[in-house]
């Protein structure tokens, strides 16, 4: 089982399709009109489509093209997005290059699970037309309980021969400063910084619902064929999480960090 091929959920991801959604229309907020109108634009990793939909908001005549791996989450964005200029496409972003010059490739939350992804950015940079943008956000919230705790359980004695080698580890993202190096090392005027959120939220267990919509899918995944051990999994999950953010009397504190970069095409 690999950390890289979860089975998506949906309608589970977009429970707090509110709070995740905010990174990505800071992130855009800070993205150049695309140099050519109207724009091609690509968004990798475009999960149930929600975030596609924005782009094609702010720019309604663009061609916009999701590419995403999961067939649950691209079924989901062509039943609820898909309209003139708006597509939805199988790609994998480990492989995926440019096939035409694009104004604007933008991925929110997804080149965590791309090991080596910096490395991809001289492709993606290779692939925008004059002046065109590469922009992406990850969480770099890898050393936050929500997810030490999910690692050091899938490594414990009673877990690890199922789960050893399942979940991404710490180094998953770089920090801002990492990214701007690679970016300005390829030519390209680039900003990058951090916003670390505190989402307040609501209901019993509520970061446990969280991360069954996200860092906790390769575990469920690897588990499928095992209720009763998955089951057993996320309870003790469960107990972990409850000590380390522990209810508020309005809601449940969850701090949650993001990196964020954009490079716009320069000499290269």
């Amino acid at each position: 089982m690999s950390a890289t091929t979860p089975v998506w959920d949906p309608a589970q991801y977009l429970t707090h399709a509110g709070h995740r959604t905010r990174p990505f229309t800071d992130l855009l907020a800070r993205v150049p009109e695309p140099p050519r109108d109207p724009p091609r634009i690509a968004d990798l990793g475009c999960g149930a489509g929600n975030v596609t939909a924005l782009l094609g908001q702010r720019w309604p005549a663009a061609r916009v093209t999701g590419f995403d791996t999961s067939p649950e989450m691209l079924g989901r964005a062509r039943a609820d997005h898909t309209r003139g200029g708006l597509d939805f496409v199988h790609a994998d972003v480990r492989t995926w290059v440019p096939e035409e010059p694009y104004d604007l490739i933008i991925s929110n939350a997804t080149l965590q699970w791309v090991p080596g992804h910096a490395d991809r950015f001289g492709e993606w940079i290779d692939g925008l037309a004059p002046g065109g943008a590469l922009a992406f956000q990850v969480p770099g919230n890898f050393d936050a309980p929500s997810h030490r705790l999910l690692r050091e359980l899938a490594e414990s004695v009673r877990w690890r021969g199922r789960l050893s080698g399942v979940l991404r580890h710490g180094d998953a993202v770089l920090g801002p400063g990492a990214y701007l190096e690679h970016l300005t090392a390829l030519g390209c005027p680039a900003d990058a910084w951090e916003t670390t959120y505190v989402h307040l939220l609501e209901g019993e267990d509520p970061v446990l619902d969280w991360v069954r919509g996200t860092g906790l899918r390769p575990v469920l995944t690897a588990l499928a064929d095992d209720p009763e051990a998955r089951d057993s999994f996320v309870a003790e999950y469960r107990a972990a999480l409850r000590t380390a953010y522990p209810a508020g009397p309005h809601g449940t504190p969850f701090p949650f960090r993001r990196v964020f970069a954009v490079a716009v095409q320069g000499c290269r």
